[in-house]
């Protein structure tokens, strides 16, 4: 299935739900599976509950992009079918940047 496929397919099951939601409530429940991820992360979750965790991700993440008129698959395509934005390269060779505190995820 490709990201476009996907996006229409929640679309066509959820939209009517998310769209009489909004854009602010739907963000809500993907901060929610975003936080819910992470705890699957830091607990070391594997296989298919882990696996459960970044699809809801994903639907949500994608249900946003349908309420704010985004193609996912082609802004995707846009800014990373060239490589990495800044340096053009694949794999990415700019430099890691220095940060504290959780470690940071690419993109």
């Amino acid at each position: 299935m490709t990201v476009a496929e996907f996006q229409r397919l929640i679309e066509a099951t959820f939209g009517a739900k998310d769209r009489g939601r909004g854009l602010e409530g739907t963000f809500m429940w993907f901060t929610e599976e975003v936080g819910e991820l992470s705890r699957a992360l830091r607990r070391g979750v594997r296989g298919r509950p882990l696996e459960e965790e970044f699809a809801d991700v994903l639907a949500w993440l994608s249900t946003l992009a349908s309420i704010a008129g985004v193609d996912l698959e082609a802004a995707a395509r846009a800014k990373y079918a060239a490589g990495c934005p800044r340096c053009r390269a694949i794999p990415c060779r700019c430099p890691e940047p220095v940060r504290s505190g959780a470690a940071a995820l690419s993109p």
